[in-house]
């Protein structure tokens, strides 16, 4: 592996226009690196199309080859996104050594550092992509929303409450919020009445939690962890078939998972947060991403204590949290509220307590291309079972019955969630 380098993140730009831009890892390893950075890259807009990891658990060396997807928030800010890359990498604690109690240390910091909370709140009259206008706005400026509640008046005048934490920690300053808010007042011009944004004081843990319960059919609707008997040809590519299998007969020290899968955003990501909640490492893997919509996954992978995965029910464990995962990765439902109808999101959270990026990026975009105007939206966690979810709840404008089916809702939705669109 050697020592680091004196770049540990290099991108290196396509030779030819279409071909890939490469990214160069070289750092310290970790348990969940791949997922931490994999997530970076998913927030920048980014696909993964190609992969190879190797470590000796020490030191490792990650290559990813990345395209810029059909939609996305921006155009791709290459030096900002080596910058986010560059923090997610453990720090090395000299020249020469890297100590283990070091790692865990930075582990510990990491899940005691609370990031600071703070209210956008904002007044406008409705139109139509409203929702999806202000979230690309935040987004761009790297504010992650933790919350939110819109609501509508019955004279078209929408109160927004956005609850968010700055990537950069700069929203204390009057010059970030001053950034904020004219960025806002910029995107929605005339229809903008009023913009401000203060510090609350909640603790993150408990403010993330949903303020109101999920509906008894949607819990048992949307959060199952078996794969249905028969899947659903909507949810997935044709032709495309899902397969995960464990070997531990092609190594005397490792484990091989082998996955065969059809292609979505963020599908690299998927497995690597799954590997990351198992406390599984990594100490090789190829990823490829074939033009038909394949994808084929080879890891070669250990447990903490550095043996291989010899136990039945471990191994059937993982392999079922990888499929499911991998099958459905976020869940999508379209339920009647009355006589309203109201849209309901899942994203899995990690034990991490970190959640799938531009979530609401891509539902507020799947309305606005359908010309659906959005009432009331929500955001907050709950856990179900063993597993912690960050639910969206979207209540639709009443004139969705003039541009679409429920069907067709949920299938746009689905497509831009899952790349498919």
């Amino acid at each position: 592996m050697g020592l680091p380098s004196d770049d540990p993140v290099v991108i290196r730009a396509p030779e030819k226009a279409g071909e890939p831009s490469v990214i160069t890892i070289s750092c310290p390893d970790k348990t969940g690196l791949g997922c931490d950075l994999c997530r970076v890259i998913l927030f920048f807009g980014l696909s993964i199309v190609r992969g190879d990891v190797s470590t000796d658990g020490k030191w490792c060396f990650i290559l990813f080859w990345v395209v810029e997807g059909r939609v996305r928030a921006s155009e791709t800010r290459w030096g900002l996104l080596k910058k986010r890359l560059l923090e997610a990498c453990p720090l090395v604690s000299s020249a020469s050594e890297i100590y283990d109690s070091y790692y865990r240390e930075q582990d510990i910091m990491e899940m005691e550092k609370k990031p600071q909370v703070f209210l956008l709140k904002f007044s406008c009259y409705d139109r139509m992509g409203l929702l999806h206008d202000v979230t690309r706005v935040l987004c761009e400026l790297e504010l992650t929303i933790r919350r939110v509640n819109v609501s509508t008046t019955p004279d078209g005048r929408v109160m927004d409450l956005f609850f968010i934490t700055d990537t950069r920690e700069l929203l204390h300053t009057k010059k970030r919020k001053d950034e904020t808010c004219d960025q806002l007042k910029a995107v929605l011009g005339e229809f903008i009445t009023s913009c401000d944004i203060e510090h609350t004081v909640e603790d993150i843990t408990a403010f993330l939690r949903a303020s109101s319960t999920l509906p008894r059919s949607i819990t048992e609707d949307m959060f199952t962890l078996e794969l249905p008997e028969e899947p659903s040809k909507a949810l997935l590519p044709a032709s495309n078939r899902l397969s995960v299998t464990m070997d531990n007969s092609l190594s005397p020290a490792h484990t091989l998972i082998q996955i065969h899968c059809p292609d979505h955003k963020g599908l690299l990501y998927d497995i690597m947060r799954t590997l990351k909640d198992y406390n599984i490492q990594i100490s090789y893997g190829r990823f490829y991403s074939y033009q038909g919509g394949e994808c084929e996954v080879d890891l070669f992978v250990i447990q903490m204590d550095g043996k291989k995965i010899i136990d039945p029910n471990k191994q059937k464990a993982l392999s079922g949290r990888l499929k499911m995962n991998l099958f459905l990765p976020l869940r999508v439902a379209l339920v009647n509220r009355g006589p309203d109808l109201e849209l309901f999101v899942a994203n899995p959270v990690e034990l991490s307590g970190k959640g799938r990026p531009l979530v609401l990026y891509d539902i507020t975009l799947a309305l606005k291309m359908l010309q659906i105007r959005i009432f009331l939206a929500e955001i907050g966690r709950h856990t179900i079972g063993d597993s912690e979810w960050e639910v969206y709840r979207i209540l639709l404008n009443d004139d969705h019955f003039l541009s679409s089916s429920k069907n067709k809702i949920v299938d746009r939705v689905t497509k831009m969630l899952m790349g498919w669109d």
